[in-house]
């Protein structure tokens, strides 16, 4: 391996398994280190590919997703770093599959549990195709001021505390990431800090070694010094030894390994990692010490005296004039996200959405008020489940049987009506159930299932203002308005709608009054004078019951009752019904394999 430095201010990487967090933290340290281009060149998401939006300081910006490996090597070749977020099972395959590109150099492995047969293959393809491999079980790692893998180094306070910001001259290497961060923030309270870091990771078979990123180190004229961090269980640590004993670092190596306790115990103990077990009293910390001290490493007494040593090795160089401290530069601010300086009470935003009658923020969705396992066990139907998200309250149960009453009778009219005929041209034109749907719901209005409105509309303001019915009939006769919910194509003085009839029987029999629905029966008696067609209609029916549910109830103010029959309230009532038609329409017309429609040219009047 040796050779020098794996990463610098221009380096980029492929992250593979979109995780938010550790890709945001790479883009705020990027931010923090003065880079020009971000360190995530781009994203592998197998199955998915498109973009995905994060921030790169204060600039909000688009990093392309890839769905495979070779795609994104190959729309990306000057990204050389592999991270890859893989779980344990598809970390190994994925892994290789980076090794094997040839514009990847370093692949890292977070993933804990990758079989260790499967490790030891990549290990000797990546040695026989001089390539690097970091874990598994890494946290990765970093180069101060330049490049940091994934979550290495924690939040970025963290890493303002450790001066990371900016390159020092120590390297450091450990098997542990939750004590490199302990070491990165030791390290720079007694030296001038890190130059590159590396967590090795804590299973039995590592991708690459200790040693190997010591001799790398010492190849780096940066790093005045090196800081090693073992720890009991296997031998990796042997290695460092033999390339002192023969000569091969010429840099002070501060080193301890840890695990000295393990002796209290009367049996083996496994500490943390898979590797964390002494297999002997070779592999013991006490041992690896001993060797580390014999070969030339500084080696101190106790992990609590690791500080000092390398202080003291660190001031040593400054005084030998072999290194002189980086200078402290002041790091940007970095934009703290909207939600975070909300929650911590630095700023407050204005809310874009108001919304009243449903809450998903808990445990379970809410209807006004009401919690779903409410709604389900109290054996709500549909009328409660509209009075809650319409009317924001639970209305009594002859007010909800009536709403889902008037559903079903107006749920389909056949597929004559204008609604229904344009849904079936619509899904025989080989069109989506919604585009069907929206065809038929679009022809609703003041023509077609959009009178219960204005019916209640003018019913309601007649009655109010105290009018006879041949006072309003004849008043909207002169302002040339036809009276809604009055006449029907069909329907006669001798044969009246049975739907009509429903209605207003089950008005009469559950209703504390109906005086509105009564009223518009007095207007059909006078109506009915002038033409047998001018009959009460569903829509009249519906809308003038409703204005006696409104008002009966004594659940509703008048003011509240205004609002409801001007916003659209009622019709909302038949949009609804009728869509449960011409959905069935759709499918009867697609299970039918109808072909598309065509007008008869016989039906229509060529005319000059």
């Amino acid at each position: 391996m040796a050779t020098g430095q794996l990463f610098s201010r221009s380096t980029q990487a492929l992250f593979y398994n979109y995780k938010q967090l550790p890709i945001q933290r790479m883009l705020d340290f990027d931010f923090l280190c003065g880079r020009e281009t971000p360190s995530v060149a781009g994203i592998i998401n197998p199955g998915a590919e498109g973009f995905q939006k994060l921030f790169f300081g204060q600039e909000e910006i688009a990093i392309p997703v890839h769905s495979a490996i070779e795609a994104a090597c190959a729309a990306h070749p000057t990204a050389d770093v592999f991270i890859n977020f893989a779980s344990y099972r598809s970390a190994a395959a994925s892994s290789m599959a980076a090794l094997k590109q040839p514009t990847i150099r370093v692949v890292a492995i977070i993933a804990e549990g990758v079989p260790e047969s499967d490790t030891k293959q990549l290990i000797a393809y990546a040695k026989a195709n001089n390539k690097v491999v970091i874990g598994p079980a890494t946290v990765g790692g970093i180069q101060a001021g330049a490049f940091k893998i994934g979550d290495t180094a924690g939040t970025i306070d963290n890493i303002i505390q450790c001066k990371l910001y900016r390159p020092g001259s120590v390297g450091f290497v450990s098997k542990s990431g939750g004590m490199s961060n302990e070491l990165y923030n030791t390290i720079a309270r007694v030296t001038d800090g890190i130059y590159e870091g590396i967590a090795i990771g804590g299973d039995v078979f590592p991708g690459s070694t200790l040693s190997d990123h010591v001799l790398r180190f010492n190849n780096i004229p940066q790093v005045k010094m090196m800081v090693v961090l073992g720890e009991l269980g296997g031998r990796d640590e042997y290695s460092l030894v033999e390339a002192l004993k023969q000569g091969k670092i010429n840099k002070p190596v501060v080193a301890w390994v840890s695990g000295t306790c393990a002796r209290l115990f009367k049996s083996e103990v496994q500490f943390g990692h898979a590797g964390a077990k002494s297999g002997g009293e070779m592999e013991s910390a006490q041992a690896k010490n001993e060797a580390l001290r014999e070969a030339g490493a500084v080696v101190p007494t106790s992990f609590e005296a690791f500080e000092a040593a390398i202080k003291e090795t660190f001031e040593k160089l400054v005084e030998q004039g072999k290194t002189t401290p980086v200078k402290e530069i002041q790091p940007p601010q970095i934009p703290e996200d909207l939600n975070v300086a909300i929650k911590s009470g630095k700023v407050r935003a204005p809310t874009h959405i108001i919304s009243t009658i449903s809450d998903d923020r808990g445990e379970e969705p809410c209807y006004g008020g009401v919690p779903m396992s409410s709604i389900v066990e109290q054996g709500y139907g549909v009328g409660d489940v509209i009075s809650l998200l319409w009317f924001k309250r639970s209305l009594p149960r002859y007010c909800t049987q009536f709403i889902e009453i008037c559903i079903m009778l107006c749920a389909d009219h056949g597929p004559c009506v204008s609604g229904a005929h344009n849904t079936i041209v619509t899904a025989r034109a080989g069109k989506d159930l919604v585009s069907s749907l929206v065809s038929g719901l679009l022809t609703i209005g003041p023509r077609f299932g959009g009178a219960i409105d204005d019916a209640a509309r003018y019913f309601k303001d007649a009655y109010d203002r105290g009018l006879s019915p041949y006072e309003f009939v004849e008043s909207m006769k002169k302002k040339g308005i036809r009276v809604p919910g009055i006449g029907h194509r069909i329907k006669r003085g001798d044969n009246r709608d049975k739907r009509v009839e429903l209605l207003q029987l089950y008005g009469r029999t559950n209703f504390p009054s109906v005086k509105y629905m009564e009223y518009a029966v007095e207007v059909e008696t006078y109506t009915l004078t002038k033409a047998n067609n001018l009959v009460l209609n569903v829509d009249g029916a519906i809308g003038s019951l409703f204005l006696d549910l409104l008002a009966g109830s004594g659940m509703f103010s008048k003011t509240e009752i205004d609002e409801i029959v001007e916003i659209g309230y009622l019709n909302g009532l038949f949009v609804l019904a009728r869509s449960i038609g011409l959905i069935g329409h759709t499918f009867d017309q697609k299970r039918l394999k109808q072909p598309l429609y065509r007008h008869p040219w016989e039906d229509v009047l060529y005319t000059k």
